[in-house]
């Protein structure tokens, strides 16, 4: 029997947003900062947009259903538990995504560069 979040996960790489597939084209094939990056990955009870391992790094894309009171608490709730796990949570807005796209990957690069 498949496991569903699996199921789920590869659903959502289908259906990815367009903030998705623009910032898949940098991160994919270790295209930035040579680190390698999975999207739509399973972690614990969640499925992350984009998680690097190595650098303990997850990477979601918020669009605007993100901006209500019920999906902030999720979101904080959803936070806390993969840093309660050693990663590190950043968060972007699919438009700062789409038109910032540049400071948005100089943000993740500094993530990945060890201080």
């Amino acid at each position: 029997m498949r496991e569903p979040r699996l199921d789920f996960a590869r659903q959502l790489r289908r259906n990815a947003t367009d903030a998705e597939r623009a910032l898949w084209r940098y991160l994919r094939c270790r295209g930035l900062s040579n680190a390698r990056f999975r999207r739509q990955h399973p972690l614990g009870l969640y499925v992350v947009d984009f998680a690097c391992l190595e650098h303990r790094l997850i990477i979601e894309l918020d669009g605007g259903q993100h901006d209500d009171a019920r999906h902030r608490e999720h979101d904080a709730n959803r936070t806390e538990w993969l840093e309660s796990r050693g990663f590190l949570v950043i968060r972007f807005w699919n438009h700062d995504v789409l038109h910032r796209t540049e400071s948005v990957l100089e943000t993740i690069a500094a993530h990945l560069t060890p201080s």
